[in-house]
């Protein structure tokens, strides 16, 4: 396994693989959330490359960039026994040098939901994703079910730049008491990390209600809320029932949904989702 740090080690790493090459792009501090996007990787292609890389455009002013966890050391060991071939980890200063002043931005689809209320992200994600995307040239790229809205964002830019690339959405990997993996998991105390299984739980019931019959989609947002509202630790910072593909609030489910949530637990901001249907 090659570990580069500059345009110059990765193209020259790049140059040396035939066949096809799938890019799984991480912020590190990886769980096994990221290694089933490896496996899936090693599965579906002939090599497989990683990026690390802790992105600064993608964090607002108030967020966790300084204290984001890092562990290059044991992620690098984590990802050799994975069988990946090519760990990319550029500094900041490769990636946006001085007087850098060029963004990607998809439109509609970065407004609601986490673009609301984190104003700057998307534009941050969808940036530095082309550009990992025109250095690293896959053929797939894999992703996470846990940032739905991300991936959705992906999925257009890739459309409407004409990337040749395969966007493959994994599934959320959780834990064994439902708590969806997240590198901000290990910010939680004892007491909160309890307290976050009320995220999991709210979305399971209702899909349970979904799955029963239910296709109101106010009713199926006040059943999480109620149940979030159980958890005293909990503190919402909004709950949607929208769209799949155009992620649009909806009134009755007739199509594909994304129900998903933002909640404060403590000082850590976690996310989660179920798809109805």
């Amino acid at each position: 396994m090659q570990i580069v740090h500059s345009f110059q080690e990765l193209r020259s790493a790049r140059s040396q693989m035939s066949g096809t090459v799938g890019l799984v792009p991480t912020m590190g501090f990886l769980h096994e959330g990221h290694l089933s996007l490896v496996r899936a990787a090693r599965a579906a292609c002939d090599h497989v490359a990683v990026s690390i890389f802790v992105n600064p455009t993608q964090f607002g002013p108030k967020e966790d960039l300084a204290n984001y966890p890092r562990d290059l050391d044991h992620d690098a060991a984590l990802l050799e026994k994975a069988g990946v071939d090519l760990v990319w980890n550029p500094t900041p200063e490769e990636m946006y040098p001085q007087n850098y002043q060029t963004w990607v931005s998809v439109e509609d689809l970065t407004r609601p939901l986490e673009g609301g209320y984190r104003p700057g992200h998307f534009r941050g994600v969808t940036t530095v994703v082309a550009k990992l995307f025109n250095a690293v040239q896959p053929h797939k790229a894999f992703f996470g079910q846990k940032d739905a809205q991300q991936a959705a964002v992906i999925r257009q830019m890739v459309r409407d730049l004409s990337y040749p690339i395969e966007i493959v959405v994994c599934p959320i990997q959780r834990e064994a008491d439902g708590l969806a993996m997240s590198s901000r998991n290990t910010y939680l105390s004892p007491q909160e990390r309890r307290a976050a299984l009320v995220l999991s739980r709210s979305l399971f019931k209702a899909r349970d209600a979904y799955t029963a019959g239910s296709r109101d989609a106010a009713a199926l947002r006040q059943l999480v809320l109620d149940s979030l509202a159980q958890e005293p630790l909990a503190n919402v910072q909004y709950v949607s029932c929208a769209d799949f593909e155009t992620l649009q609030e909806v009134d009755t489910l007739q199509h594909p949904a994304l129900l998903s949530m933002a909640v404060y637990v403590g000082k850590t901001r976690l996310i989660d989702n179920v798809i109805l249907g």
